[in-house]
């Protein structure tokens, strides 16, 4: 079962949550995809035995063979080439922007003169190893890197290998799937943009990790759609429960929207967050909590897959 944790804004206790039920269970692989700031680390504390340089594809010009026709910058939907055409007998060029490059192929499959081959660009590094018997990955984006889709994608390829298994998705339809053969936890970035996109994508289902603000319900309200538009389960976690109001519960209620568990507002949470230690095995009863929830979600998983 893939289960990602996600928040529509940052702060949330969305990391607090992901770890700590990493902490709780059995067979876990934990992909720390919040590859801009990942901070997972530090509370497992890794013992990282892997580290490779992360790639992405960017177009090279043979300016020998191109006739500057403009094909490429054409195709590309993401404006990272300009064509530049001579003028009587000056000769053009050609403007890569590798920052814009999305590393999509379409201007080296489409060039009429085979003018154009890719090269590897390094945009961070992936890392893995075991934090106990968890098998730990994370990725982190080079600094002045504006594209972390490419780098969690290839995070996410750290997935355990999988069997294949017929699941109901939309509707009456069924399909062939692959699912990982333990539990794969997938920690992803804040808010409802791409990278988030990308890191839940694939997920049996999402934990939103929110608070009793206006600014949580504002930006849960956005994550729930991102989940519906998905496809994918979802439920909230309501963390430093009793600080503020109830309108969480009651947009939940109302959107029937399960509310998983509520972490306490609490300073001796407060305080082992602050030293780096997760809740579990430091305040007793919250790894039979954690457990609780995932035997929620697993159950909750199994009877939508069968009632379609």
């Amino acid at each position: 079962m893939i289960i990602s944790v996600a928040s529509g804004k940052g702060g949330t206790g969305k990391t607090t949550v992901a770890i700590n039920l990493a902490l709780s269970l059995e067979d876990v692989q934990f992909l720390d995809c919040d590859v801009e700031e990942p901070d997972a680390h530090l509370f497992l504390k890794p013992d990282i035995q892997e580290k490779k340089e992360a790639y992405i594809p960017v177009p090279q010009v043979d300016e020998e063979r191109c006739d500057y026709c403009g094909r490429c910058g054409e195709v590309c939907a993401y404006n990272a080439i300009a064509v530049l055409k001579g003028t009587g007998e000056g000769k053009g060029s050609v403007l890569i922007f590798h920052h814009l490059c999305h590393g999509c192929g379409a201007c080296t499959l489409l060039c009429p003169q085979d003018a154009i081959h890719e090269v590897n660009r390094a945009i961070g590094v992936i890392e893995s190893g075991y934090a106990g018997d968890i098998q730990f990955v994370h990725g982190k984006l080079s600094i002045g890197e504006i594209m972390s889709p490419p780098l969690i994608r290839q995070v996410k390829e750290y997935i355990k290998p999988v069997v294949n298994t017929k699941v109901a998705v939309t509707g009456k339809k069924v399909s062939n799937r692959k699912n990982p053969a333990g539990t794969v936890i997938i920690d992803a970035p804040p808010g409802t943009s791409c990278p988030v996109i990308e890191s839940v994508k694939g997920s049996d289902f999402c934990i939103l990790v929110t608070e009793p603000t206006p600014f949580g319900l504002n930006d849960l309200i956005l994550a729930v759609e991102v989940m519906r538009k998905l496809n994918i389960l979802c439920g909230v976690i309501i963390n430093r429960s009793g600080s503020g109001d109830k309108k969480i519960e009651e947009y939940c209620e109302n959107e029937n929207i399960p509310i998983l568990m509520k972490i306490p507002f609490s300073r001796e949470i407060a305080v082992l967050y602050s030293r780096g230690l997760p809740i579990v095995g430091n305040i007793p009863g919250f790894k039979d909590r954690f457990k609780n929830l995932y035997s929620t979600l697993l159950k909750t998983s199994y009877e939508t897959n069968n009632s379609n």
